[in-house]
């Protein structure tokens, strides 16, 4: 038997439900399980609507990890991630449960799945560049890091200011190229099954796009004016989550909704496609379609036989 399993793919390909469902047919068997969140934005509290985070009322009972676990204002990070989930996935698997990892942030996955090491952190130096980044803005660091070591800069490009910081300073720190990705010949952690979940383009673009336009409706304005009091401006994580940004910046008068929506569809396209290449690079991965009656059931055979 195996007692820890991933279910990866592209935001809205149903991993989710697709976890529900595999945690009740596994109980069905008389095998508990419990799902470990793995989506960088669920661990926040109060971002329900734009991170299509499932309601307790709909959890069917099943024991859920690591969502709400921190406020807007709290640096998310990989190797703080890591170390938590591992420990969760440890404690379901002593108490003779599987644990189902689920989630779509492809670094938070590999981190938890994959026995790589993060390096460390120097304080001063951190400061240093991201002194740099608010006074010259990202593409001064971006220009530094293209001198230094040119693929950690291609494959972080010249707007990711944080990620550009954090390649900078490991790189002063260790002397070595910073590794964007996953290693090629990463080892897993423990023995784990991974779950992929696929869906035809066209089909996950339609639903992509009726996915924004359903968080307006259900009032990711309302969700987002009442967690500026506690602070998203001011998170470093949080704010730049994927609709909440377009939502804040609605709310300044900044831009309108139609064009906070588009852009929300755009980028979400764009995230789901990098997803997709992501997970595709997993070594060992069931792909399944969303949908496939299935499935389930024989992802329940692989970890129980």
């Amino acid at each position: 038997m195996t007692s820890f399993a991933a279910v990866v793919g592209a935001t809205g390909t149903g991993k989710s439900r697709f976890a529900l469902d595999l945690a009740d047919e596994l109980d069905r068997r008389g095998q508990p399980a419990e799902i470990v969140n793995a989506d960088a934005m669920q661990l926040y509290r109060g971002m329900e609507i734009g991170t299509a985070k499932v309601p307790p009322r709909e959890r069917r009972g099943i024991p859920h990890h690591l969502f709400d676990e921190l406020d807007v204002t709290d640096e998310a990070s990989v190797e703080w991630f890591q170390a938590r989930a591992r420990g969760v996935v440890d404690d379901i698997v002593e108490r003779g449960r599987v644990a189902l990892l689920v989630g779509g942030s492809g670094l938070y996955v590999s981190g938890a799945i994959y026995d790589f090491r993060f390096p460390g952190t120097d304080a001063a130096v951190r400061q240093r560049y991201e002194r740099m980044l608010e006074e010259k803005g990202p593409s001064a660091l971006f220009l530094l890091l293209a001198h230094r070591d040119p693929a950690a800069a291609t494959a972080i490009g010249r707007h990711n200011g944080r990620r550009l910081v954090r390649a900078l300073e490991v790189g002063e720190i260790t002397g070595e190229p910073f590794v964007v990705g996953l290693p090629d010949d990463a080892p897993t952690w423990r023995d784990a099954r991974v779950f992929g979940l696929q869906e035809d383009r066209a089909v996950l673009v339609d639903r992509l796009d009726d996915r924004v336009d359903a968080m307006w409706r259900d009032g990711l304005l309302d969700e987002v004016r009442g967690l500026l009091p506690r602070g998203l401006e001011r998170g470093v994580t949080a704010s730049r989550a994927i609709g909440y940004a377009q939502a804040i910046a609605e709310l300044r008068g900044e831009t309108s909704e139609q064009e906070a929506r588009e852009a929300t569809k755009g980028l979400t396209r764009r995230y789901a496609r990098r997803q997709v290449s992501w997970f595709k690079r997993y070594p060992r991965v069931t792909w399944s379609t969303t949908g496939d009656a299935q499935a389930v059931s024989i992802a329940a055979d692989m970890l129980l036989g």
